[in-house]
């Protein structure tokens, strides 16, 4: 199985990619759902949280108020560390649990979609990287104007991660998303018959 890790900066279009790649035929496993997973209600990684920054960050059904709880850590690195340190083993052990299944199920090609990617340090766990990439401005202007993020907000969440271009040198593909829908498309193309030829070389028995 060709483990691939697709990666991108906030508002570079990680999401669309894996969309276009999941229709393609790519398991995807996504890190922010695996998050999300990791801090439901009942949860020990939940219970961590509330018990660092208190009953203000969770909603009234018990579960995490991701915005409150955004809102306090991105601005301080120390707090979003902290952070990372409660939620990520948990996303591991959750990671682990979906790749070994593929594994197992006869899965060719599985992409695990990961913001963080470079800066928790997986890039070594995967067979090949995809950096989906977009200028800071562009990525700013979406935060702003898509997503409705405040200006301030949005420049903590760009700051918060490492500067595409220290990623760009490790990808073994980038996808630039600075154009149309079809224009991301071709791109997609062009990347996941990549990955198949890949796929294809790894399953093949050694001469």
């Amino acid at each position: 199985m060709l483990l691939v890790g697709l990666t991108g900066n906030i508002a570079s279009g990680k999401t669309e990619v894996a969309e276009l790649l999941a229709e393609r035929g790519a398991v995807i496993v996504d890190a922010d759902e695996l998050a999300r997973e990791a801090v439901a209600p009942g949860t020990n990684a939940l219970a961590s949280i509330r018990e660092k920054w208190g009953e203000d960050v969770t909603a009234a059904d018990g579960s995490l108020d991701r915005v409150e709880l955004r809102a306090r850590v991105f601005s301080d690195p120390e707090q979003l560390e902290e952070l990372n340190q409660i939620v990520h083993p948990e996303i591991a052990r959750l990671r682990d649990e979906r790749v070994a299944a593929a594994r197992d199920g006869g899965v060719r090609i599985l992409v695990y979609v990961a913001p963080l990617l470079f800066e928790r340090r997986l890039t070594d766990e995967c067979d090949r990287i995809v950096l989906v990439d977009a200028p800071r401005e562009l990525r700013f202007d979406r935060l702003v104007r898509r997503r409705d993020v405040d200006e301030a907000e949005a420049l903590n969440m760009i700051a918060a991660q490492m500067p595409a271009e220290l990623k760009r040198a490790r990808a073994d593909y980038i996808i630039e998303n600075t154009g149309s829908m079809d224009e991301l498309r071709k791109a997609v193309d062009g990347v996941w018959e990549s990955l198949q030829r890949d796929a294809m070389r790894e399953l093949a028995p050694a001469s």
